[in-house]
């Protein structure tokens, strides 16, 4: 029998769409089942979710009506949602993977592009949470496709700093998809995968290994640009397995201005060099307060927390790394920095032309422009 002339130009509208937590087309996912389409133009389309409470089954239904829809000749549209079956998500995974069947971390395997920032701070409380929200939507905006992994397990604050609430990933069987964000950001935290949002998280070092260990490979990232990581504050466990798991990470140090804060931020840098990664530069948070004096109506700058800590932590990195570990950027302390965590709503998503956005965007362009080497690793030379 002669196929329908529509057949072909429905199946390129299809492959047009993409899952929304995947971000791959659904037909190369496996997703369309059945397609049909009758001499008035009538058509029917049999899609696959990955499991049966996927969350996203309106958004993609009505995508593929859209799309479907757009179609010159097409008459109708009746859009049937399924349940893959054991086997059909077992293929989708492998596929996913690569290729492979068995669980990796893919940002450690040879060849692989992601860059991987780990955020870090020596004390909690300096905003670093906070920064790494703003520059993955900074990054993002430049075009990159950016995730965020949550491994701050007992702090995760992540969630509410881009407005995610009680959103839950989408688990199939052992792959987990992360949670889209504002951005086009991929997201996944601890939080996200607790019972209730009041449940406490008590693990000790091993399960917080397997934990991270969990996050990184069971996690359908996709291809990334870049992979953000919120560290919990000091030099603990999850710091130490980081290191060990993906030890071509590079870190970025943040600190307020204090000389207490500083200290300690130190110690974050100091710990990510042991572990052989790259110090990529010192982030100074709350640095100033400006204000409008009522008096003479001229804006002057209030210095709440002292000054000079972040180029305090830049120059004693230097010295001890024995490469430049700059100063990136000085970010002002802003009771609109604070309401767009408040929010949900990131202040380089709310207002980009604020000072505080204006240093975390630019932040994001000096990492953008910063190469990944060899300068601060340790290379696997041996004596004859």
């Amino acid at each position: 029998m002669t196929e329908n002339p529509l057949l072909p130009l429905l199946r390129a509208a299809l492959h047009e769409v993409e899952d929304p937590e995947i971000r791959r087309p659904i037909t190369d996912l496996g997703m369309v089942d059945d397609l049909r389409v009758d001499d008035a133009g009538a058509v029917f389309v049999r899609v696959l979710l990955t499991v049966s409470g996927c969350p996203m089954r309106s958004e993609i239904t009505t995508r593929v009506t859209d799309a479907v829809s757009r179609v010159e000749g097409v008459t109708g549209v009746d859009v049937e949602l399924g349940v893959m079956n054991d086997e059909q998500r077992e293929a989708m995974r492998t596929m996913l993977r690569g290729g492979q069947t068995e669980r990796v971390i893919p940002f450690a395997q040879p060849g692989n592009l992601t860059r991987v920032l780990a955020v870090a701070s020596g004390k909690g409380g300096v905003g670093k949470s906070s920064v790494t929200v703003n520059l993955a939507l900074a990054l993002a905006k430049q075009g990159r496709s950016v995730g965020i992994l949550d491994a701050d397990i007992y702090g995760h604050s992540i969630p509410d700093l881009l407005g995610l609430g009680d959103a839950r990933p989408t688990v199939v069987d052992d792959m987990i998809m992360p949670v889209p964000a504002v951005g086009g950001l991929k997201v996944i935290s601890v939080g996200m995968l607790k019972p209730s949002r009041d449940q406490v998280v008590a693990w000790r070092g091993p399960i917080l290994d397997r934990a991270l260990t969990q996050l990184l490979s069971d996690v359908y990232w996709g291809d990334l640009d870049y992979l953000l990581l919120d560290l919990p504050p000091g030099t603990g466990d999850v710091a130490m397995s980081l290191g060990q798991k993906i030890p071509k990470s590079e870190v970025i140090v943040v600190t307020t201005p204090q000389t207490a804060a500083s200290e300690v931020a130190e110690r974050a840098g100091t710990m990510a060099h042991i572990l052989e990664q790259r110090v990529l530069g010192v982030v100074e948070n709350m640095s100033w307060l400006e204000s409008r004096c009522p008096h003479c109506e001229e804006t002057h700058r209030m210095e709440l927390f002292g000054s000079g800590g972040g180029l305090t932590v830049s120059e004693a990195l230097t010295d001890r790394l024995v490469y430049d570990v700059p100063l990136l950027t000085q970010v002002p302390y802003d009771e609109a920095l604070l309401a767009g965590g408040d929010r949900g709503v990131p202040i380089v998503e709310s207002n980009p032309d604020h000072p505080a956005a204006a240093a975390l965007l630019g932040l994001a362009e000096s990492v953008a422009a910063s190469r990944q080497g060899l300068l601060g690793q340790r290379l696997p030379l041996s004596t004859p």
